[in-house]
């Protein structure tokens, strides 16, 4: 973290460093107070207690997985099929970023001590992702592109093509994540695979 950084980034980097060496319970707000620089007058001012910093933390790496601005409303079949390899490419570029690997590490390391990080991670995380893909989902159906059913099993089909198990394995050390070419690649399978059970056209 650069040393001329604004102050509540500084914050939010020193609390996220802090919570991975320390974990979430042990950290505390003097200690990243002192790490970032500021006072914990400045803590509670910019940013609020230890949840809010972690919620912050957290939303900041949310935001970046929801379906990137500029992707057209679908028409047709061909541009539903480049909506959804958008969404899965940006799910696993976001989502096996190290630093969003080490919040779910936190989050499963202190998940006895700290559900807070877990709640966090599903509210700002996976319900803004899952919103973006079922919002998709929504509009192909209103036009007639897939099959009328149930969006959350859909959805779910649909993240279930694009991890099968390799996050664990990722999580765990054991895979790498995904290169560029390999995201693009797997993405346009995804989407391809999808729309063959639930394409209308």
């Amino acid at each position: 973290m650069s040393s001329d950084a604004p102050p509540r980034e500084r914050i939010l980097g020193a609390a996220m460093g802090l919570f991975m060496e320390r974990g979430f319970a042990d950290t505390t707000t003097l200690e990243i107070a002192t790490r970032a620089r500021v006072s914990k007058r400045e803590i509670y001012a910019l940013v609020g207690n230890k949840e809010a910093m972690l919620a912050a933390c957290v939303a900041e790496r949310g935001n970046r997985m929801r379906l990137s601005e500029g992707i057209p409303d679908p028409t047709d079949r061909e541009s539903l099929r480049e909506g959804l390899r958008r969404y899965a490419a940006t799910m696993l570029r976001e989502v096996t970023d190290p630093a969003v690997v080490e919040v779910f590490r936190l989050g499963i390391a202190e998940a006895r001590r700290s559900p807070a990080i877990a709640r966090s991670l599903a509210a700002m995380g996976r319900a803004p992702a899952r919103a973006a893909l079922g919002a998709l989902l929504r509009r192909a159906r209103e036009r007639g592109l897939i099959a009328k059913g149930d969006l959350e099993e859909m959805m779910g089909q649909f993240h279930g093509y694009l991890w099968g198990d390799r996050m664990i394995w990722i999580l765990l050390g054991v895979e790498a994540a995904p290169r560029p070419k390999e995201i693009e690649r797997r993405a346009e399978r995804v989407a391809r695979a999808f729309l063959e059970i639930y394409s209308t056209a």
